[in-house]
């Protein structure tokens, strides 16, 4: 985000901006007092990123149970009512005790209607599938948990620019509403000069030209502050209308160097979207032995109970009712499947493999992402050390410039030119600061380093 961005943006959407400044000057609106810290927990407990992770959670949840059910026993219960419209039949065959005549005779067995309860209970006693199933759950459920820390991360990250984003804006409208400040008073010492007749009417025409150019960029530094803070009402899913009144101050500590280098020994083992793809790993393993888990055979024990009767009267207490009852073992063994199985343990294998690859690759990119966001933060703060001393110098060269200015030594184009400089200097070390704030924060989030300043 540079100073050219912040102003550009907010010329864009000036009328925007009016609108929402009108609305935060409304009484009915309260006012919210946002800390850095009060920002990051407000965005965990309502961002909407953060909230679906959280959702994933739950669903891992159920996930384990829905495992764990396939080493439970499975009991069912069902009714059945038949109406016959033909009665099925029984052939008995000529010459036999049943039927002593010549042809075959069919007899007509049952009653028109049939009714039937009955329960079933089935319990594995024996599946490889089933243990490999419930870890899977229990990995999955890791899996979620890695995932809502890093969704996490990843939007305290998004908070921290954004707060950040409005310090910036901030200390920018700050810093042009001092050099309007600086204009303005040259244009009252240039027309006081004029009126005494030390000062020619171009060096007053070229004072009141400067102002009028600056006011506009006080205008537009006003409108990105306004735009900053609607950046982070977005982050944190809070109404566009509300009043924020973001407390901080724009400063910043240099990390420690014991720090960096701990950070670069334990990000691999600390970034929660390592820890993700590594789980993710575990998982399609695991499916490799769901697939070969086919191969073998499944024991299981089954137990029948039925309760029923036949006839054609619907005088229920006359009814005659039967029971039956029965246990047994299931086994069942696939001989052959048209290689089926072994296709799949083939995709199974390709699965965990990607995944291997692309935790190789990640783990070199964030390597590389910790090495950047330190040499990024050194940068930074080479240019705000450097433009400490630019801030000085800028700010003597103006004592200077108005001295000689006044004492008829020095020109109007010596006078605005170091005025501008030195608005100039202030605000690139802001930006500078900015730099170094956010080079900071992904720093952290890509070393898994969850405190925040």
């Amino acid at each position: 985000m540079t100073i050219r961005h912040l102003l550009c943006i907010a010329l864009a959407l000036r009328p925007l901006c009016a609108s929402a400044q009108q609305d935060a000057a409304r009484p009915d609106i309260p006012k919210i007092r946002l800390t850095l810290d009060s920002a990051v927990t407000i965005a965990l407990a309502q961002n909407r990123e953060v909230l679906i992770a959280d959702r994933e959670r739950d669903k891992a949840e159920a996930q384990t149970a829905e495992a764990t059910s396939g080493a439970l026993p499975q009991l069912y219960v069902a009714g059945l009512y038949t109406r016959n419209i033909r009665l099925p039949v029984l052939f008995l065959p000529p010459g036999t005790v049943f039927n002593p005549g010549t042809s075959t005779e069919a007899l007509e067995l049952g009653s028109n209607n049939s009714y039937m309860l009955g329960a079933t209970l089935s319990q594995t006693l024996y599946s490889r599938k089933v243990g490999v199933a419930l870890d899977i759950a229990h990995t999955y459920h890791d899996y979620a948990d890695e995932a809502y820390r890093a969704t996490s991360q990843d939007v305290t990250l998004a908070v921290r620019r954004a707060f950040y984003g409005v310090l910036l804006a901030r200390e920018l409208a700050a810093v042009t509403h001092a050099g309007l400040e600086v204009v303005r008073t040259n244009v009252e010492n240039v027309r006081s000069l004029f009126a005494h007749g030390s000062a020619a009417e171009y060096d007053l025409l070229r004072a009141e030209v400067e102002l009028a150019n600056t006011e506009p960029l006080a205008i537009s530094a006003d409108n990105a502050l306004v735009l900053s803070r609607n950046a982070l009402k977005e982050i944190l899913a809070l109404p566009l209308d509300a009043d924020l009144d973001v407390v901080g101050e724009f400063t910043f500590d240099e990390v420690p160097p014991g720090v960096l280098e701990e950070a670069r020994t334990a990000a691999l083992g600390a970034n929660p979207g390592l820890a993700g793809l590594r789980l993710q790993e575990d998982m399609l393993g695991m499916n490799i032995s769901i697939e070969r888990a086919g191969l073998f055979p499944t024991l299981s024990l089954i137990g029948s109970y039925q309760y029923q009767t036949q006839d054609n009267s619907f005088a229920f207490r006359n009814y005659l009712w039967a029971t039956s009852l029965s246990v047994g073992l299931q086994i069942s063994f696939p001989l052959f499947d048209g290689f089926r199985s072994s296709a799949r343990i083939d995709q199974a294998i390709i699965d965990r493999d990607k995944v291997h690859f692309a935790r190789l690759r990640a783990e070199d990119g964030l390597r590389l992402r910790v090495q950047a966001g330190e040499l990024r933060m050194q940068e930074a703060l080479k240019r705000i050390q450097g433009q400490d001393r630019n801030i000085t110098q800028a700010e003597k060269a103006v004592r200077i410039a108005q001295t000689r200015y006044r004492s008829g030594v020095g020109t109007q184009l010596e006078l605005m030119d170091s005025e501008a400089a030195m608005t100039r200097a202030r605000a690139t070390r802001a930006q500078a600061l900015y730099d170094f704030l956010v080079a900071r924060a992904e720093w952290e989030n890509a070393a898994g380093i969850t405190t925040h300043h």
